[in-house]
């Protein structure tokens, strides 16, 4: 069995938005979702910017109860459940169900939840305070938080999982839902990935120099993909989720669809050829790309955009010279590329969820958004391609397969194929 998988809703909670049509707009207008950090500062942070969503306490308010509201601490936890949340609304599709949707499924992943719970929870223990705790400490940093949570609030029945790959998670977790679409052993899955805000989660990253440091008294240009000024990447935080269903159940019900799925692909470099926990085996990379094409049955000129990794760091090159080995296209003849992190900077286990949905909103809606910050191309870069690759000279005239990829810290890579429906 090999049905056709679309996508049917979609949610974000972002730095530069919070909502579909309020991210729709900051793609379209380029808004900058980087902004100065005070608590960085305050903490002696090399890198005093970060992405960090901002949102009324009237959203909480909608989600979740007064009880459950109580010393709610895990941003990642709580951006995962409105994302999710969202979509599902976005789709047409009910919450309030007597049994369980057997039909229906959720892989939520995510990096590192709830640390700073953990940190409450902690100190709490240490002062002997253990009753203290409350009945959300468990719920808020366990790994499978949100699919736990939103699996219960939607009653969903089938698969309820979350999966973890660093800054692949979100793009592994489309394409696992979307795989166990197209085999038959579901009709919908709820997917995507969220990550926690924060220096217990930025702060090692500070330590290892990948953080930039150079724009501190400039936010709004320190996210820097492609550019030959990049210093490193914005710490980021966020949410993204993707609604998918079977195409001929979508039809059924006379769901919206956004696009389809083609397929994708998932590999390791195994850290080797130059691979490392940080590093990528760019024979792997380029693999993944490739098998992601004959997994979609599309040719590499098929491709109209690549949404790439593209972090801001010293890697940025080395990932456009895999995409043109892996497609066998350079110059003009390379595909638009682009990079969404320099709106938002890095979201980590968040950044391919978010940029999925930052894919599709712009293969629906038929517009591309502008790469900021890249105005002085890397020079390994624009010997590759050209610069109307990165930055359009013509109105745009087709927009129809999308590939996007993410590859993240242990050498791993996913890749997928979106085309518009």
């Amino acid at each position: 069995m090999n049905r056709r998988v679309v996508i049917t809703g979609l949610g974000v909670v972002a730095p530069n938005a919070v909502g579909i049509q309020n991210f729709s707009d900051a793609l379209r207008t380029g808004a900058s979702g980087i902004s100065f950090d005070p608590e960085l500062e305050a903490l002696q942070f090399s890198c005093r910017i970060s992405g960090t969503p901002t949102f009324e306490n009237t959203v909480l308010e909608s989600v979740f109860s007064e009880i459950e509201r109580r010393n709610l601490q895990s941003t990642g936890f709580v951006y995962g459940v409105l994302a999710a949340l969202e979509a599902w609304n976005d789709a047409g599709l009910s919450i309030e169900t007597a049994h369980p949707r057997w039909e229906s499924g959720i892989i939520f992943g995510n990096g590192s939840l709830g640390v700073g719970k953990f940190r409450e929870s902690i100190l709490q223990i240490d002062a002997l305070q253990t009753r203290r705790l409350g009945s959300s400490a468990v719920i808020q940093t366990m790994s499978s938080a949100v699919s736990a949570y939103v699996g219960g609030k939607l009653g969903l029945g089938n698969c309820n999982t979350s999966n973890s790959s660093a800054c692949a998670t979100g793009t592994e977790s489309i394409l696992a839902a979307a795989e166990r679409i197209a085999t038959g052993k579901a009709d919908r899955i709820l997917a995507g990935s969220s990550s926690d805000s924060g220096p217990y989660i930025w702060g090692g990253f500070d330590a290892m120099r990948v953080c930039t440091f150079k724009h501190n008294d400039e936010p709004e240009k320190g996210s820097r993909p492609l550019s030959g000024t990049a210093s490193g990447f914005v710490p980021a935080a966020g949410a993204g989720a993707l609604v998918l269903e079977a195409l001929d159940v979508a039809l059924e019900r006379n769901a919206p669809i956004y696009g389809e799925i083609l397929g994708g692909h998932v590999n390791s470099g195994g850290q080797r050829n130059g691979g490392s926990m940080t590093a990528p085996n760019s024979v792997a990379v380029i693999r993944c790309i490739q098998q992601a094409l004959i997994h979609s049955g599309i040719s590499a000129s098929e491709i109209d955009l690549i949404n790439g990794h593209l972090t801001a760091t010293i890697k940025d090159s080395t990932e456009i010279e895999n995409w043109t080995q892996a497609l066998q296209r350079s110059g003009a003849d390379f595909p638009q590329i682009q990079a969404t992190k320099g709106l938002i900077g890095h979201t980590l286990a968040a950044s391919g969820a978010i940029e999925t949905v930052a894919a599709v909103l712009q293969l629906k809606e038929q517009f591309l958004h502008p790469n900021v910050n890249s105005e002085d191309i890397h020079p390994e870069i624009s010997n590759r391609i050209a610069v109307e690759c990165i930055h359009p000279t013509k109105k745009l005239h087709k927009l129809d397969v999308i590939a996007k990829a993410s590859f993240g810290f242990g050498d791993v890579n996913a890749c997928l194929i979106l085309k518009k429906y």
